[in-house]
């Protein structure tokens, strides 16, 4: 390939990257919603999601540091598998994170809207501009979008740092009551719930992914691309651990999925238990900052798929295309801009949370299945990670409903009958 673009990232600003991805609507929607969903014992399901992460991310990690180029599993599933599985994870991948990014931008509206007590007729109109500005970011280069990045991640991780700090006291006092009954009772509809939560909450795990998306522009890919996936999900993880724990103990897990499926800010509705003046404001702009890293990185990490199906004729020529500083497609951000304004008329936040769920586990069972068929001088980590992360995404995909399933089979489908017809013009 000639047309690569330039390595600018080290390893601290791959890490910003992957928290930027994975501290936004992981924290702010998906606790919420598996607690609704399996109770307290969600904070279980959070530490098995965490390791079951981080199986996958061993799998990633050596895929990327074998192969440093842009789009990720859809170019390991081309190099290591099948250009039919390759084609279906960069796919789906465009399809789930398009939504995602989407969910974001509604997202970051949703609360400047209840922090502001402004009008819920500007969600859309809000959202939409946010999607179109943080699209121009983006045109600006990795450079410049990975120091916005860097400074959003700090506010947010301060923002909750503060709210679990603070909150820790209360949540003390009221964890006897709050977090009964811990363990779900393994049998029956229990189990499936338990199973379906630890599947949503596998999702909130996945912004690592961003870093094996920018393979291509990260500084010396084989050590620095491990490094900065293991940091990534170790901080995220600590930090989900942390902010589920106050936020059940606080309120209970049926207050929190409530509080997260109505229009107010789950995080923010907690907060204001805690009775500390201007907290939920500080909560609040923490949400925001949030959700505005998220939006940014997929767009980002869209980008760079489809630059790579592009290259290989599963899309117009034209993605492929860079800029002449050799920085950024501009083509393929401005078509992923187009399609997540588009897209801010999403509707339930949990339908599109299971998808994403759905999506997901395929996409990752893709890229185990590649890193098993990794020489073993490229192996970095124990085969048996890969075994175990192939074999956990394929079990966690079940428990999702079965109509997610339809429309997720239906999807690839539609994406395999798109690659016939882009291969018969090309």
């Amino acid at each position: 390939m000639n047309n690569l673009l330039k390595r600018e990232l080290g390893v601290f600003g791959a890490v910003m990257m992957g928290l930027g991805s994975i501290i936004g609507t992981g924290v702010f929607v998906s606790i919420g919603i598996a607690a609704g969903i399996t109770g307290p014992s969600v904070l279980l399901s959070i530490a098995i999601a965490g390791l079951v992460a981080m199986c996958n991310a061993f799998s990633s990690a050596q895929l990327a540091a074998s192969h440093p180029v842009s789009g990720g599993t859809y170019e390991y599933g081309y190099k290591y598998l099948h250009p039919s599985l390759g084609f279906s994870a960069g796919w789906m991948f465009l399809c789930a994170k398009s939504a995602s990014a989407a969910t974001a931008a509604l997202g970051f509206s949703g609360y400047l809207l209840h922090a502001c007590g402004l009008d819920p007729d500007l969600l859309v109109p809000i959202a939409a501009g946010t999607s179109i500005i943080l699209t121009i970011v983006v045109l600006f280069g990795l450079k410049r979008s990975n120091t916005i990045n860097t400074v959003i991640v700090c506010l947010t991780l301060l923002t909750l740092g503060a709210f679990v700090f603070a909150g820790m006291p209360t949540a003390l006092e009221h964890s006897t009551k709050n977090l009964e009954p811990f363990w779900p009772d393994w049998q029956g509809e229990s189990i499936k719930d338990f199973l379906y939560a630890t599947a949503l909450m596998f999702v909130a795990y996945t912004g690592y992914g961003r870093i094996t998306t920018l393979g291509e522009e990260i500084q010396e890919p084989r050590r620095n691309i491990p490094r900065a996936i293991v940091c990534t999900l170790i901080i995220s993880s600590l930090l989900y651990m942390a902010i589920g724990y106050v936020s059940i103990a606080t309120v209970g897990s049926e207050a929190l999925g409530l509080f997260t499926n109505s229009k107010a800010a789950p995080l923010e509705m907690v907060a204001v238990k805690f009775g500390i003046p201007g907290l939920h404001w500080l909560v609040a702009v923490g949400a925001m900052t949030a959700m505005l890293g998220v939006l940014l990185n997929l767009i980002l990490g869209l980008s760079r798929v489809l630059l790579a199906m592009g290259r290989r004729s599963d899309m117009p020529k034209a993605t492929s295309r860079l800029n002449k500083n050799q920085s950024t497609p501009t083509v393929s951000v401005v078509i992923i801009g187009t399609i997540v304004t588009g897209l801010v008329c999403i509707g339930s936040v949990k339908v599109a949370w299971s998808f994403s769920a759905f999506t997901v586990l395929v996409y990752y069972a893709i890229t185990n299945l590649a890193a098993l068929q990794l020489a073993k001088e490229d192996r970095i980590y124990p085969i048996t990670c890969s075994w175990f992360g192939l074999i956990a995404c394929l079990f966690l995909a079940f428990w999702i409903n079965w109509e997610i399933w339809v429309a997720g089979l239906t999807l690839i489908l539609f994406g395999i009958l798109w690659q016939t017809i882009m291969r018969h013009l090309h």
